[in-house]
């Protein structure tokens, strides 16, 4: 069942055309209290300049023109002026072809996601990875804990009734399959929050960084014990007590 079209989304077509498009989407967003990913969103898609400028009024009349043409660029036009020929445009048009293709088949929530992902930098997106990471390293030991040996979990896995009689089937969980696979996953979980804080590392020294994004990676550096060797323990404690306590963001120059 196709989802039910938002009110919200022809009013902020008139908005806009209220103001002859000369209006801020963000400031659209906020008179609708609605995202500024979802208004461009529904900008691109619904084509409002298009429909501001009259475009769709004089494709008609193009059309009966079409057959009384000759084949080939008119006389005196200039419209592949910078193109070398082939489909499509220029270059420089490949964004807006990329948008237009996500924005037709992608859901409108991931449309949006995605137009937020691209105003962010590639360093803070990897360091918010190191952060989730992180997160799901600690969430895992408060679900894979292990009081002690003696602990057993009986879950129910299966349960018949019939008429005579009834069967129920268990599954049991040791103390020691649970520590093991424990274990192995953190192990795992580990070494992929130990490259990520590497491939952190080796952008700082490609791209531009700002001082307080050196200082992330520095002040990890220092914090975290046994370079030479797999410390688990220490480095979650290390990350845990950089990501409460983050470094104080300096002033940077506008150059």
């Amino acid at each position: 069942m196709p989802r039910q079209r938002s009110p919200s989304r022809d009013k902020a077509f008139e908005i806009y055309k209220e103001n002859n498009g000369n209006i801020d989407l963000v400031k659209i967003a906020e008179t609708l209290n609605l995202s500024p990913g979802t208004i461009r969103g529904w900008k691109n898609k619904d084509q409002w300049d298009d429909k501001l400028n009259g475009t769709f009024q004089t494709k008609v009349k193009k059309n009966t023109e079409r057959s009384k043409r000759k084949k080939g660029g008119q006389h005196g036009n200039k419209n592949a002026k910078g193109n070398s020929g082939g489909t499509g445009g220029p270059p420089k048009n490949k964004k807006s072809e990329t948008h237009g293709f996500f924005s037709k088949y992608l859901p409108e929530d991931t449309f949006d996601i995605i137009q937020e992902i691209e105003q962010k930098d590639p360093l803070d997106i990897l360091w918010e990875n190191i952060n989730i990471q992180y997160a799901a390293i600690i969430r895992a030991q408060r679900i894979m804990y292990v009081k002690d040996k003696e602990e057993m979990i009986k879950e129910l896995k299966k349960q018949t009734r019939g008429d005579t009689s009834d069967t129920d089937e268990y599954e049991f969980q040791f103390s020691w399959d649970r520590q093991a696979t424990f274990l192995q996953a953190q192990s795992r979980a580990m070494t992929t929050l130990e490259r990520l804080i590497k491939q952190y590392d080796e952008l700082l020294n490609k791209s531009l960084a700002t001082e307080e994004q050196k200082a992330r990676i520095e002040v990890l550096k220092s914090k975290v014990p046994g370079k030479d060797k797999l410390n688990i323990q220490g480095q979650l404690n290390a990350i845990a007590e950089l990501i409460n306590k983050p470094q104080e963001r300096e002033p940077l120059d506008d150059e």
